[in-house]
């Protein structure tokens, strides 16, 4: 398994207690090469939707336009509009029979993910939705490592609640690896994270009975 930029994979992830990693390599798409999370994403649902597997877009921001200029017939001219409610998380469908939620993120720092990038409304979203039997995760890409992980909100609670109390101000890559999902890069889809979600599937069916 190789990394996109064509450097060998340690495999350092254990994604927690008991998960095994694939050995399985991966078929990079060098011509996708510093596309943004969100790219990357898009490009997944796409092909996810396209082939039946699932059905998971991105979410409306919400916004109350309030002055509109109209300077020809065909075209209108937004200049002034602001967001109605704060946005939850950034994506949400449905995955073989399970509601599925996340936020995705990316940061340039090397060894940490800031939870300042977080924001409380969304995390009482996300509790209320894994409270409800729903799926829900973050993505989070370390652009300079060129690395990918899915956290589940189970496991994200406790750093949150770290730093609500002043203890930790971010979550580091090797956290990210003891209790997340690596997801490499491949052909198609770019980002196969819902192979992901099938190990999370399963691992909390297990911590839920």
């Amino acid at each position: 398994m190789n990394y996109p930029n064509g450097k060998p994979f340690i495999d350092r992830n254990k994604a927690q207690v008991g998960r095994k990693q694939s050995n399985q390599s991966s078929n990079i798409d060098y011509g996708g090469r510093g596309m943004s999370l969100e790219g990357d994403i898009e490009k997944s649902n796409t092909f996810y939707l396209h082939h039946g597997v699932a059905v998971i877009h991105k979410k409306p921001t919400p916004v109350q336009i309030v002055n509109v200029d109209y300077p020809r017939r065909s075209k209108a001219v937004i200049n002034e509009a602001y967001f109605r409610t704060p946005s939850t998380t950034d994506y949400n469908g449905l995955y073989s029979g399970h509601y599925v939620d996340f936020e995705a993120k990316e940061t340039k720092n090397k060894t940490s993910f800031p939870l300042s990038n977080i924001h409380e409304h969304q995390v009482k979203h996300m509790k209320a939705c894994y409270k409800q039997g729903g799926i829900v995760f973050l993505l989070i890409r370390f652009k300079s490592l060129d690395e990918v992980f899915l956290l589940p909100y189970s496991k994200f609670e406790f750093f949150w609640n770290r730093y609500k109390n002043n203890i930790k101000k971010s979550i580091t890559v090797e956290e990210f690896r003891k209790n997340g999902y690596y997801i490499p890069y491949q052909y198609q889809p770019r980002l196969n994270y819902l192979k992901a979600v099938d190990k999370l599937i399963l691992d909390e069916s297990e911590d839920r009975v």
